[in-house]
C-alpha cells in the first residue's frame, strides 16, 4: 500500500459511501439511492441531490457528482454498493478476454441501461440484446462466496444487488472515460493505489453496518453511511491498507482483477 510505514497517516482526505439501486430508470428520483461523505475524521452526512424538483439522487445524478468531486485535488475514497463485474464463467462463455474495460464495453453494448429505460426492458428484450449476454442466477464471483453475497444475476429476490449492478456498470464506464488516471479502479487497475489518487471500490455494507448505530437513519442511509464511516476510521487505524491488499489465494488474487472484490473481504 502507498501509504508507507506510518500506518496512522491517511491516505484519503475524503470518503464517500453510496448505497445503490436499480430501479426505475437513470433520470428517476429514487428513495434507495444515498450519498453519505465523511471530511476527514468527521463523521459522515448525508449528501442531498442538487436543488431540482426531485427529492432523491438519480443515477444519472450521482455519476455527474462523483465526477466533479473527483476531478478536484483531494484524494476521496469512494465505496459504491453494487457489483463492479461478473464472474469468470461469464467471460468464458462468451469468449470475453480477461479485461475488465474491454468488458465494460461490451456489457454497454448489449446493456444499454444508462439510457432513459428501465433494466427489465433489456431483460425482457424490449431494448438492447440482453439476451446474448445473461448470466446463470448459480454462478458467483469469488469475494461473493466469500463473504456469502448473492449473485450479480440474482434477479427479483430480497436482498438482490443484481438490478443495481446492471444499473450501474455502464456508469462506471462513464466514470472512468470522464476521469482517466485521477481516478484509481480497485483493484482492476491493481491493488496499490498511487499517493494521492482517488480510489473507487465496491462494497458490501453489510460487512460493517452492524458496527455502527442506526440513530434514525432508514436502512439504505445506514448502509451508505456505514460505508464512508467504515473508510474514515480503517483509513487512520491501518484497517484500509490491508484491506487494499488482501491476502488471497492464488486463484482469488488472478481473477480479482477480472471479475472484481469486494473490500474486507478476505480469505
Amino acid at each position: 500500500m502507498h501509504r508507507g510505514e506510518d500506518a496512522q497517516k491517511p491516505a484519503f482526505a475524503r470518503y464517500v459511501g453510496i448505497d445503490y439501486s436499480g430501479a426505475a430508470t437513470p433520470t428517476t428520483s429514487l428513495k434507495g439511492l444515498r450519498v453519505f461523505l465523511a471530511q476527514g475524521d468527521r463523521l459522515p452526512t448525508e449528501v442531498p441531490p442538487p436543488p431540482s424538483p426531485r427529492k432523491y439522487w438519480t443515477r444519472r445524478g450521482i455519476a455527474g457528482w462523483l465526477g466533479a468531486a473527483l476531478t478536484e485535488e483531494t484524494p476521496t475514497m469512494v465505496g459504491i454498493d453494487h457489483g463492479f463485474s461478473f464472474p469468470l464463467a461469464y467471460f468464458e462463455k462468451y469468449r470475453l478476454a480477461h479485461n475488465w474495460p474491454v468488458f465494460l464495453d461490451d456489457f454497454v453494448q448489449h446493456w444499454p441501461t444508462d439510457e432513459e429505460i428501465y433494466v427489465d426492458f433489456v431483460r425482457c428484450g424490449t431494448v438492447g440484446a440482453g439476451a446474448a449476454r445473461q448470466g446463470d442466477a448459480h454462478w458467483k464471483r469469488l469475494s461473493e462466496k466469500q463473504v456469502g453475497a448473492k449473485s450479480v444475476f440474482q434477479f427479483d429476490v430480497q436482498g438482490s444487488v443484481a438490478k443495481s449492478t446492471h444499473a450501474g456498470i455502464p456508469w462506471l464506464r462513464a466514470l472512468r472515460l470522464q476521469l482517466g488516471p485521477r481516478a484509481h479502479f480497485w483493484p482492476f487497475d491493481g491493488w496499490q493505489i498511487p499517493p494521492g489518487r482517488s480510489a473507487i471500490a465496491e462494497v458490501y455494507p453489510r460487512l460493517w453496518s452492524g458496527c455502527f448505530d442506526r440513530a434514525n437513519r432508514t436502512p439504505d442511509q445506514h448502509d451508505a453511511y456505514s460505508a464512508a464511516a467504515w473508510l474514515s476510521e480503517a483509513d487512520r487505524d491501518g484497517r484500509l491498507a490491508a484491506c487494499l491488499t488482501p491476502d488471497l489465494t492464488a486463484e482469488e488474487h488472478a481473477a480479482a482483477p477480472i471479475e472484481g472484490w469486494i473490500l474486507g473481504v478476505t480469505t
